[in-house]
């Protein structure tokens, strides 16, 4: 068999060239794609380009200094070289095959053939649309910085690296995605992180085998962690650099996907995923008091429905001056029925609220009133402690930090509702039994999801529970076998 067209050379004649980039990428078909031929010392020197990737204003200036030799140079032998020293940019590569060319190309570089040559140039004049890095919507603080990370690769790098001036920082670029060709940055400090995780990480990546990525980073996660169809969140998400440069200097890794704003923070444990960026921009005392606040929430999105929907069951369980807990009027629907549909009701709420617009989410906020409220209660759909319990519980979901484990969290909550309304008290102890060896099997990259709590690791569960003060912050976690233990080192290099 032969070589592959792509895997050719790039052949000395330009009408070669153009013929193949009409046949392979569209040239002169698709609107977008482009090539501007000039003549230069008698030889002929083309560009080939993206409209919409590249900076027009660079490529008029490149085009002027190409143009200029004509003005400026006498006839040579050598205009390959003339023309890479006229290039006057930052980033000039130099390409051998035609398959590097079109990837180029396609990424929003522009392309220089002279006549005569096998060889390219790629000028990196990108110039992707996006906005501008704002706070996220997900991860708001009271106090702290403002920007987060966009769809840009580029940008969010040097988000990055803005908050971490250290050379042994570093960004390794891969490609995923056989048609997509999706840009995936992996982060991590050299000396820190351990070696065998970035190994697998990057082993993973290259071994994705997929058409493209149009969901970015969630593709790139289901490709690296295996969940299947458990519910729980194996990664982090993160928008914040702040956030990321963080869990940087703790020793994780970060995975950075082209087009995607979410940043992938590895290994986690199901207590990184209640860690919120407000904790650490208030005195330790306050970061502590609202880290137990939100744990109460947790806990009680989990937990307070199947507890009570179980004393409604059993009153006798109740001491007597509690005694009150329960429904104080009979209805014509079970009260597991009424906790289902208020519970799910607020679920279609949040799924409602994120599909629309915001000038109708006060008339949404109308029709959540008539479903889920007073005139609900009064035709006799609920009853009014269903939805009071309904409410705290759903507070508890909407205080979960990470939107992938407050759903993972209801659905828990759902399960343990069924299994008490079928089996009442035995119902609640083996399926909260079950529910913690679930999580205690799950292993994230080889972590264990509970840890410190299983296994136990008394030191660092403290520091779950107890937000230290920075100073006093000098190990880092052992979760992620980092290197070098110490973060707060002596300053020898």
């Amino acid at each position: 068999m032969g070589i592959d067209q792509a895997k050719k050379p790039i052949p000395e004649s330009l009408q070669e060239v153009e013929q193949f980039m009409k046949d392979r990428i569209g040239l002169g078909t698709s609107f977008d794609l482009g090539v501007r031929k000039f003549k230069v010392l008698r030889k002929d020197v083309h560009f080939y380009y993206c409209n919409g990737l590249c900076d027009t204003q660079f490529m008029m200036e490149l085009f002027e200094e190409i143009v200029g030799i004509n003005d400026h140079e006498k006839l040579s032998t050598n205009l390959f070289s003339m023309v890479e020293n006229r290039l006057v940019h930052q980033s000039v590569t130099p390409l051998k095959t035609l398959d590097e060319l079109v990837d180029q190309v396609l990424s929003g570089l522009i392309i220089v053939l002279v006549e005569g040559e096998a060889k390219a140039l790629a000028v990196d004049v990108r110039s992707y649309p996006g906005r501008q890095p704002q706070e996220p919507d997900t991860e708001k603080v009271i106090r702290g910085s403002r920007d987060g990370y966009v769809e840009n690769i580029i940008v969010n790098t040097a988000l990055t690296r803005r908050r971490i001036r250290d050379e042994r920082l570093r960004f390794e670029i891969l490609n995923a995605g056989e048609r997509s060709k999706t840009d995936i940055a992996i982060g991590y400090i050299k000396d820190v992180a351990n070696k065998d995780l970035i190994d697998v990480i990057k082993k993973e990546i290259e071994s994705i085998d997929i058409d493209g990525l149009p969901m970015a980073d969630k593709t790139v996660e289901e490709f690296l962690v295996k969940q299947g169809y458990n519910p729980y969140p194996l990664v982090r998400y993160t928008e914040r650099p702040d956030v990321a440069a963080s869990h940087l200097l703790e020793g994780h890794v970060l995975i950075f996907v082209d087009t995607s704003s979410s940043i992938i923070i590895t290994p986690t444990t199901y207590f990184h995923h209640l860690q919120h960026a407000e904790e650490y921009r208030q005195s330790p005392a306050v970061g502590t008091f609202v880290r137990w606040t939100r744990f109460l929430g947790v806990i009680a999105s989990i937990f307070l429905l199947p507890l009570w929907f179980l004393f409604v069951l059993e009153p006798s369980l109740l001491p007597e001056r509690i005694a009150f807990i329960g429904p104080n009027e009979q209805t014509n629907i079970p009260i597991v029925v009424q906790i289902f549909l208020a519970d799910l009701g607020l679920l279609f709420l949040r799924i409602a609220a994120i599909h629309t617009p915001t000038p109708l989410a006060t008339a949404m906020g109308l029709i959540a009133a008539v479903l889920i409220g007073q005139i609900a209660i009064d035709v006799g759909l609920f009853v009014p402690e269903v939805i009071l319990y309904v409410a705290v519980a759903a507070i508890g979901t909407f205080s979960t930090p990470s939107y992938e484990l407050s759903i993972a969290n209801k659905m828990a909550r759902l399960v343990l509702l069924a299994l008490v309304a079928m089996f009442h008290t035995p119902g609640l102890v083996i399926g909260t039994t079950i529910y913690v060896l679930f999580l205690t099997g799950i292993r994230s990259l080889n972590t264990p999801y509970l840890w410190p709590f299983l296994p136990f690791s008394p030191g660092a569960l403290l520091t779950i529970f107890i937000r230290k003060s920075t100073p006093g912050a000098k190990i880092r976690p052992s979760i992620v076998k980092a290197k070098n233990r110490l973060s707060q080192p002596s300053g020898n290099k």
